[in-house]
């Protein structure tokens, strides 16, 4: 991989942690957790901003079911943000 798609997902996982420790109440937070109501389109479901996120955790090998919960310890959240960065696929 490019050293730019490793850049891309440290932005996300930065921002995604801070969205995480916003209050239930902001709307970017309901947005990035939330499930859509109503009738959903046929076919494959889409793939929300937490699931990618999930699936950057599995890859470095951080399988977190809680990243939520993780991510309100900044410090952590930091270290293994830092951890994604530096990240390499053979």
């Amino acid at each position: 991989m490019h050293t730019f798609l490793f850049y891309d997902k440290f932005i996300i996982m930065r921002w995604a942690g801070h969205v995480a420790r916003m209050g239930e109440e902001r709307r970017a937070y309901r947005v990035f957790v939330g499930k859509p109501e109503g009738k959903s389109p046929l076919g494959r479901p889409r793939r929300r901003w937490a699931d990618n996120i999930r699936m950057d955790l599995q890859e470095v090998g951080c399988g977190y079911g809680d990243w939520i919960g993780m991510a309100q310890d900044r410090d952590r959240w930091r270290t293994l943000v830092s951890v994604v960065m530096n990240f390499r696929v053979p």
